[in-house]
């Protein structure tokens, strides 16, 4: 501004009210300055703004006019500089005096005056600006002059817009919206994010992702690299994320077997559906777009794709025991019908399924009376009549298992199963537990073989081996991490165990997994139930 204020006053002091030129004796002459050079300085830049400037001497002459004036107005630099005020040329005859005196009172008034008027472009238009002016001192203090910045108004607004969306994105936005920079660090957190990564806005600040999300993360880095490389993707995507938050707080550790497996419900929970958009930003001031990083913008939809994921899981399930009914329903043999029930249900539900009948010789036909009828029919190897009925005499016999090393159908049952060895099971295994309850028993493996599985570290040195030996301890399949055991019942007594296994490819069971497996274990226990009445009808 020291620059300005003496042009305007070697302007001033030659007293001709034209245009102060570079090499003028006077220039050279004023003390401290740099003559000609200041003035080409000076010149060079005001021609570099990018908002239309024009500066008065305390007469109101033009003594500057830069190049984004003329390319609003259409007024040339030389046609410009030296006129007196702007009546008649630069603004209507009739808005001169309200314009000027809003204009050149800059000079008395303190601080920077906004107005907005029209001006007057060579061929006659009028164009609505919006200045910014601010009065200059000569070095004694008294004005000489004022400095006038203006551009046209709907171009100040369309700044003032995307300032005033910038903010509101970040305070008030229902979307999370994070920028990150090239190397994929965040710089700008707005609070709806740092509410849905559970972190603190400064705390994110230049953090790597890895530090927030647990799972999804290489799905992230991957679309903000490719963001970056080749630019705005034509749609949203969705991101199914963990925060490393929710990790940390639920542990690694937990029981072996649980009637209601809250572990695995929790990670189900916390896990979130992120419906994304990505933006790469870049300088608009740079001649070549250079990316300075991704906006990423987001909003959590986890509970209607649940909703959704619901709906299709059960109407896919609906359709399965539809199927099922209906290919039982040719089966002759009430045990085939049995096994075919398993079988469908299988599909997108479970990689094995067990089926455990409780040993039942039924030694004559009066033996359904007597084990319904007695308190004590339940030790001579019948079917256990209460729900909750002590499982302790009751012996489990292998009746069907599908293939463990190649998928396929359960294979035949052996005639007269009920007579076959009984399974080894002890009293803490869930097929017993479940025989006890009466009900369904969900389990998965636990301790630090699970938190192995929730990294993906299944297959490292001892890990591999605490899976087996957890099988095999419940005589499963190999590679086994979840299961599912529901008890059968028909006519009021406790047939046997539907078991259904999971590996670790798959999540643990839920609740509604439960009742999937209860409504066919219904319809296994009809058929069992049957094969049982059919040799002595």
């Amino acid at each position: 501004m020291t620059a300005q204020s003496e042009t305007h006053s070697e302007h001033s002091a030659s007293g001709g009210g034209g245009r102060a030129v570079p090499g003028d004796g006077a220039a050279g002459d004023r003390p401290g300055g740099g003559g000609a050079d200041d003035e080409l300085l000076l010149a060079a830049l005001l021609d570099g703004m990018d908002a239309a400037l024009c500066a008065f001497d305390a007469d109101g002459v033009v003594t500057h006019w830069n190049r984004e004036a003329e390319r609003i107005l259409g007024w040339t630099q030389e046609e410009a500089v030296g006129r007196r005020g702007l009546a008649g040329w630069a603004v209507l005859k009739a808005d001169a005096p309200d314009v000027e005196g809003r204009l050149f009172g800059a000079m008395e008034a303190p601080g920077r005056q906004v107005h907005e008027f029209a001006l007057l472009t060579k061929d006659g238009r009028r164009v609505l600006v919006r200045t910014q002016s601010s009065g200059v001192n000569g070095t004694d203090g008294s004005a000489s002059g004022v400095y006038c910045a203006f551009s046209e108004v709907h171009t100040q607004i369309d700044l003032e817009r995307s300032i005033a969306l910038s903010e509101a994105l970040f305070e008030d936005a229902t979307w999370g919206v994070v920028l990150v920079d090239a190397d994929l660090r965040p710089v700008v957190v707005n609070a709806h994010a740092a509410r849905s990564l559970r972190a603190p806005r400064a705390a994110m600040l230049g953090r790597p992702l890895g530090e927030l999300l647990d799972q999804g993360l290489e799905e992230l880095e991957n679309a903000l690299h490719h963001v970056l490389s080749q630019g705005t993707p034509p749609a949203p995507t969705e991101l199914w994320v963990t925060l490393r938050a929710d990790r940390d707080a639920g542990g690694g550790g937990g029981s072996a077997v649980g009637a209601e497996s809250a572990r695995d419900d929790a990670e189900g929970a916390a896990r979130r559906c992120w419906r994304s958009g990505f933006l790469r930003l870049a300088s608009p001031l740079a001649e070549e777009p250079v990316p300075l990083g991704v906006a990423w913008l987001f909003q959590d939809v986890t509970q209607p794709k649940r909703n959704e994921q619901d709906v299709a899981r059960l109407r896919f399930r609906d359709n399965q025991l539809h199927r099922a009914a209906r290919a039982a329903a040719e089966c002759e043999d009430p045990m085939e019908a049995a096994t075919v029930h398993l079988d469908f249900a299988l599909a997108g539900f479970a990689d094995h399924a067990l089926l455990d009948l409780v040993a039942d010789p039924y030694p004559h036909p009066g033996a359904d009376a007597a084990t319904s009828g007695t308190p004590g029919g339940a030790t001579s190897g019948a079917p256990v009549t209460g729900p909750g009925a002590s499982a302790a005499s009751a012996r489990l016999v292998r009746a069907a298992a599908t293939p463990t090393t190649v998928p396929g159908p359960c294979p035949p049952v052996e005639p007269d199963v009920w007579h076959g060895i009984p399974v080894g099971y002890g009293g803490s295994h869930p097929a017993v537990q479940a025989l006890e309850r009466g009900g369904s028993v969900r389990t998965s493996i636990g301790g630090v073989a699970a938190s192995a599985l929730q990294q993906g570290r299944s297959g490292e040195q001892g890990i591999g081996d605490a899976l087996a030996d957890w099988a095999a301890a419940r005589k499963w399949p190999e590679g086994t991490v979840h299961g599912l055991c529901v008890v059968l019942r028909s006519r009021g007594r406790t047939l046997g165990v539907a078991t259904f296994l999971r590996g670790a490819s798959r999540r643990g069971f839920d609740r509604v997994d439960a009742t999937y497996a209860e409504d066919v274990a219904v319809r296994v226990a009809a058929a069992v139930d049957l094969a049982h009445v059919l040799p002595r009808a």
